[in-house]
Formats: structure tokens, sequence, C-alpha cells
């Protein structure tokens, strides 16, 4: 059952991106300051991204506690990306290598700690 979970987990990322991506882009060609844009194309991303995980993913109820554990596994894959991106950019200059990375990285990490801590 893990296995198929995992991809369900993955599809709601990549949807919860796709938001993220599409209205930041969508703000921006309105006329809105790309910070601004960029920072609720994120906020949205991660609240979708958040629910669908709680309902569609692990079928959980919705729980202050679990929004909190669900934050904290956010900052640590963030963290895990920057290292990615650092190592990489200054072993080789190209800081998308450590992005791409990082990737399965953080998508490992973020199921397994939703799992077993987050949505437990």
């Amino acid at each position: 059952m893990t296995a198929p979970r995992f991809f369900v987990f993955v599809g709601v990322g990549i949807t919860s991106a796709v938001l993220d991506v599409g209205l930041m882009q969508l703000l921006i060609w309105f006329g809105a300051n790309y910070l601004a844009a960029t920072t609720l194309g994120f906020i949205a991303g991660l609240t979708v991204n958040f629910l669908l995980h709680t309902r569609i993913t692990f079928g959980a109820a919705y729980s202050h506690g679990a929004f909190l554990r669900f934050m904290a596994v956010v900052l640590a894959n963030y963290l895990i990306t920057l290292m990615a991106v650092s190592l990489l950019h200054e072993w080789t200059g190209i800081a998308l290598l450590g992005k791409l990375l990082s990737l399965p990285l953080v998508a490992v990490n973020g199921f397994l700690l939703s799992k077993y801590w987050v949505f437990r």
C-alpha cells in the first residue's frame, strides 16, 4: 500500500507546484509585483498541498498539530534543498544540479515524515 500512496503523494506535489507557479505567473501577467506574486503562489501551493495530503494522500482529519508538523517537514525539506544547491554549486558551479538532486531526497523525506509523523 505504500507504493501507490507514494505516487499519490508525488501527484499532489506536482499539482501544488503547478498551482504555485501558475498563480505566480498569472499574477505577474496581471501586473502584480514579482515578489508578491511569488509569495501568493507559494502560499496557495502550500495550502493545497497540505489539504490534499490531509484528505486524499493520508485520509486524515485536519488538526493544528498536523499542520505544525507539516510546516516542520516543509522547513526540513527547504534546508535539504538549500544544502544540496549550495554543495553542488560549490563543487560544480551549477546550482541546478543541486536542485535536481534534492527533488527525490525531499520527496522521500516528505513522504516518510508525513506518513509516520505528520498524519499519524
